[in-house]
């Protein structure tokens, strides 16, 4: 039998034949960087490698780092294995790790997104299946009832919530994750209803997504409209810890709403108790984690953060090989069913 090429430690997942960490927790010597989000991307690191169209981000995130940035598909060697990243879906700069090593390929898919149905986030590259002999997938939304709609139907609805309420003088409030989600919606929006306003620390990873190349659209402050009567017909982006925060009661009247995954559950929806919630997702659904398990054409499958205990039966019934390695990924503002509570 071959030997792992990744194990579980206290400080994260581990690469022995390598010697290096992927998304640890802890602070590790050298850690492999699968993408920007906080739960993936820790400071305290010796040296971070990841991809460089990441590195904007990750420097906005993490301060002055040492960082070796690769570009998707190049190849490097670290200890006895080689490193490559490939692309994700997931935000910008996010990577699967292909690790190689005596002719046995582990891809480590860190978070992604996948659909059989919603096109791809277009403020990043798409997921790209890379084969191998064991596949580590995430688990987010690793429950049949998970089904992505057309991203684009989703997006329309979020226009015409926008327009209804700026037909009515109301300021629309959507809350979003700042890295990924809020450029997501952005990179989709048609400008043209009125304003674009954002948060803060959506205005910081809006520049690094500009500074790496994305083309979004142009954005303001909130104190550059708080006296503007167009203020009632923008559509203000912001993380779910701004509602309710002072900064949220400068806008005046109006009407919120939540884009996750998770609000494609009406309990979800209902336990926010927000005006609209709209199903949008940078992770796969359930038909998208089966597609890419497949396209993997992996034997052996590990499952990490999410519900994994169905998923697992499904692989099992397939005949596949299929465990589970504990992480501590989840509170990317999506990736937890608390995270769907506005909050830090």
């Amino acid at each position: 039998m071959s030997e792992d090429l990744v194990v579980q430690r206290p400080e994260g997942l581990y690469c022995p034949q390598g010697d290096f960490h992927i998304d640890p927790w802890r602070p590790v010597p050298r850690a492999v960087i699968t993408h920007a989000h906080a739960d993936h991307a820790r400071r305290g690191h010796g040296a971070y490698l990841a991809t460089a169209v990441s590195e904007p981000v990750l420097r906005a995130r993490l301060g002055p780092i040492t960082l070796q940035g690769l570009a998707y598909g190049e190849g490097v060697q670290l200890g006895d294995v080689r490193l490559s990243l490939h692309p994700a879906g997931h935000v910008l700069g996010s990577a699967q790790l292909r690790i190689e090593h005596r002719g046995q390929v582990w891809v480590a898919s860190g978070d992604y997104f996948h659909s059989a149905s919603a096109a791809h986030n277009p403020s990043c590259t798409p997921f790209e299946p890379v084969p191998c002999h064991c596949f580590i997938t995430e688990c987010t939304f690793g429950l049949p009832v998970y089904r992505w709609q057309p991203q684009r139907q989703v997006l329309d609805d979020v226009q015409d919530w926008w327009r209804g309420n700026a037909r009515a003088g109301r300021t629309s409030l959507l809350l979003a994750y700042s890295l990924g989600k809020a450029q997501h919606v952005l990179s989709a929006l048609d400008g043209s209803i009125g304003p674009l306003v954002v948060h803060d620390t959506v205005q910081a990873i809006n520049e690094a997504y500009r500074a790496a190349g994305v083309a979004l659209p142009a954005t303001r402050r909130l104190q550059d409209l708080q006296h503007d009567a167009a203020l009632g017909h923008s559509l203000v982006i912001a993380p779910p810890g701004a509602l309710g925060s002072p900064w949220a009661r400068g806008l005046g009247e109006y009407s919120d709403a939540f884009a996750s995954g998770w609000m494609q559950l009406r309990t979800a929806r209902r336990r926010q108790g927000l005006a609209r919630g709209f199903a949008l997702s940078d992770h796969a659904d359930w038909p998208g984690l089966l597609a890419a398990i497949a396209a993997s054409g992996a034997e052996r499958v590990i499952v990490t953060h999410g519900d994994a205990s169905v998923l697992l039966r499904w692989l099992q019934r397939q005949g596949l090989q299929a465990g589970s390695l504990r992480t501590e990924y989840g509170h990317d503002g999506e990736a937890s069913a608390d995270a769907a509570s506005p909050g830090p």
